[in-house]
């Protein structure tokens, strides 16, 4: 199916939105699942999560200082849903037709208790890995009805988990596009001007808009937090539209601060960026690394 998607940091996710994670590992999920389940908590809106984890070990939830989840299962505003009472038939497999029935409860639940939203997230993962699965096509018409369920509604939102190495690439855009919003990890700052946000598979920062002398202290400091004991740090500057001579000094400078053998690589950049860095010679300079051409798929 081909559609337009949007992409939603994780704080922006609201009632109709049918989204999409196909995370590369445990640190992105718990970003934005951690981040999706404690922003509903703090809300009064009801939060759905159907998995065989108890509430305190959640996948993706790291615990938060003062937050005690297993409070929230006492008072319904959480809960957690086994995967054998919300979508498994007799003989144990994924039956479709039973999760809609769960989610259609839960919404309904929710209302009935004064709930002003439900949050609903699983991961699929398992569904993928099921023995003797031939293919897709039984869970490409779960998440079209999820889908049509949740769009027109006022108040369910949903998150839709897969392990982005748990099926083929082809499966994974197939999935994919049955969703209307690709949520991501909130960013690590914007203020209209720069954005600046996470990145899980490379490791690194995505950087947007504008970097001006005004936003050199916040760049860097985002650079050097990322950097904790990683080897190689990426900078997607793709969606960027402009840095000064002060920034690329700024990149120069932290790659040559990095220990040996480690690098800072610069994906996609813009020409006229690229062809600054070649004429005062920064690309020789040990540390710096150029990594993808503009234009080519991450």
């Amino acid at each position: 199916m081909d559609s337009w998607i949007a992409e939603r940091p994780v704080n922006e996710i609201r009632p109709g939105d049918h989204a999409w994670l196909a995370f590369s590992g445990e640190e992105q999920r718990a970003h934005i699942i951690g981040d999706f389940v404690y922003d509903g908590l703090g809300t009064e809106e009801k939060v759905v999560y159907v998995t065989d984890a108890p509430a305190d070990r959640l996948p993706g939830v790291r615990p938060r200082r003062g937050i005690d989840l297993c409070t929230f299962t006492h008072t319904r505003q959480l809960r957690v849903i086994p995967r054998e009472r919300a979508c498994l038939s007799g003989r144990g497999r994924f039956d479709p037709d039973r999760m809609l029935r769960t989610l259609e409860r839960e919404v309904d639940e929710a209302f009935d208790q004064g709930f002003r939203a439900v949050r609903l997230t699983t991961d699929f993962s398992w569904v993928l890995n099921e023995p003797g699965r031939s293919d897709i096509t039984q869970m490409l018409g779960c998440e079209h009805q999820f889908g049509e369920t949740v769009s027109p509604s006022t108040m369910a939102m949903a998150i839709c988990q897969v392990d982005k190495h748990a099926c083929p690439a082809d499966e994974l855009d197939a999935l994919r596009n049955t969703h209307e919003v690709l949520v991501e990890v909130n960013p690590e700052f914007d203020d209209g001007i720069l954005r600046i946000v996470r990145t899980f598979e490379p490791h690194g920062l995505r950087v947007e808009g504008e970097l001006d002398a005004a936003r050199h202290a916040v760049f860097a400091e985002k650079l050097s937090l990322v950097t904790c004991d990683r080897r190689r740090i990426h900078l997607d500057f793709s969606r960027l539209g402009f840095i000064d001579l002060g920034g690329l000094n700024l990149l120069a400078h932290h790659a040559t601060g990095l220990p040996t053998d480690d690098a800072l690589v610069l994906d996609h950049l813009p020409p006229d960026v690229e062809n600054v860095i070649e004429m005062v010679g920064w690309h020789r300079l040990p540390g710096l690394a150029r990594g993808q051409e503009r234009g080519m798929a991450s």
